[in-house]
């Protein structure tokens, strides 16, 4: 089997140490289900650019343009930030040149993890959030205006072509998991009620559910769907809404299942795909292997899976698979359960009960 090469970009606080335990878990399972990954490592981020004057090394952003998928850390620190006052991450600028137009943000109960709500059912929270990355409101990235120190304004933008795709993204979605016993649902969350972008977003979405008669299409405002989700996030199945709500209600979804540390992601093009752990850097505890690397095992089964489904490799995809399934005998055995949700065990102790229940 040819080598298919990943751009490995830890970045900046816990992203290196969670991009190592990657690294470690990809070693076993390369070794388990014999495929060959290349990675080639580049620094960049907040740290780098206070060094450098830079977001990235030379050659290291088309390193990953030209890479078959890139695995990524966190960037960003708290306390580095340009002249306006925005954050240094140069990924938000990778989601734009590289039209990765679909944020996948799985929400799913592991076993054996703490209650975060009160119902039994919290038990079988069990959905996927996507997240138009290209436009909404994050569009004004750099170009919102401040007018005399009195008045700001950033515009959002909704787009016909991003977003068809991004509503055929959902309802393939749910036609697949559906196909796995899952409940063929997409909801769209938006605020049609008030602003013309909204509306606009809704009736495209209308115009698409069209073409997948076999899943149901329902709608919620973004208000409510906040509410809903800490109410009764078990009814939902596949939720897709713009940019900046989506940002704000998947973290909320990682919230009611334990944390951002059991929240993986994956950022999804028609050519490139970017995948990440959906926390921060947490400059707070990096360095003192207290990290859970739990959201990038999992972000790294996503990147298997899609580079299996890809390129026709079916081990890659058995090791997704594989790597899944291990992390969730580490949580029901007790063997993986992370300080961040109240447990004793740190970063390796972590990483190492999943590499040793690799199948």
């Amino acid at each position: 089997m040819g080598d298919l090469r990943i751009c490995v970009l830890p970045g900046d606080g816990i992203g290196v140490e969670v991009a190592a335990a990657a690294g470690a878990v990809l070693e076993k399972l390369q070794g388990r289900f014999g495929f060959r990954l290349a990675a080639e490592e580049h620094p960049g981020g907040a740290a780098y650019w206070r060094e450098t004057g830079r977001e990235m090394p030379q050659g290291a952003w088309e390193a990953a343009r030209s890479a078959d998928a890139i695995l990524f850390g966190a960037m960003g620190l708290p306390d580095v930030r340009w002249p306006d006052g925005t954050e240094i991450a140069p990924h938000l600028r990778m989601r734009v040149d590289f039209q990765l137009f679909a944020g996948v943000r799985p929400v799913r109960r592991l076993p054996n993890t703490p209650a975060v709500l009160a119902n039994p059912k919290a038990a079988d929270i069990d959905l996927v959030i996507i997240r138009e990355l290209t436009e909404g409101l994050f569009a004004s990235r750099g170009k919102g205006v401040v007018i005399d120190d009195r008045e700001a304004r950033d515009t959002l933008v909704i787009t016909r072509a991003t977003s068809e795709k991004l509503f055929d993204f959902a309802f393939d979605l749910a036609r697949r998991r559906k196909a796995k016993g899952g409940k063929g649902l997409v909801t769209c969350v938006d605020k049609a009620n008030v602003f013309v972008s909204m509306a606009f977003f809704r009736k495209v979405f209308d115009e698409r559910a069209r073409a997948f008669p076999d899943i149901q299409a329902r709608h919620h405002y973004v208000d409510a769907a906040a509410l809903d989700l800490v109410r009764r996030p078990w009814d939902f199945d596949v939720m897709v809404m713009e940019n900046m709500f989506a940002d704000i209600l998947s973290d909320v979804g990682g919230g009611i299942v334990g944390g951002m540390g059991l929240a993986p992601s994956a950022e999804i093009g028609l050519e490139h795909a970017l995948f990440q752990p959906a926390h921060g850097s947490a400059p707070d505890i990096a360095g003192r292997g207290l990290a859970n690397p739990t959201a990038m095992l999992l972000s790294t089964a996503m990147m298997l899976e899609w580079l299996g489904h890809r390129h026709g490799r079916e081990r890659l995809v058995e090791a997704a698979a594989a790597l899944d399934a291990a992390v969730d005998r580490a949580f029901a055995d007790g063997a993986a359960f992370p300080v961040e949700i109240g447990g004793p065990h740190g970063t390796g102790e972590v990483t190492r009960a999943v590499i040793d229940r690799i199948a």
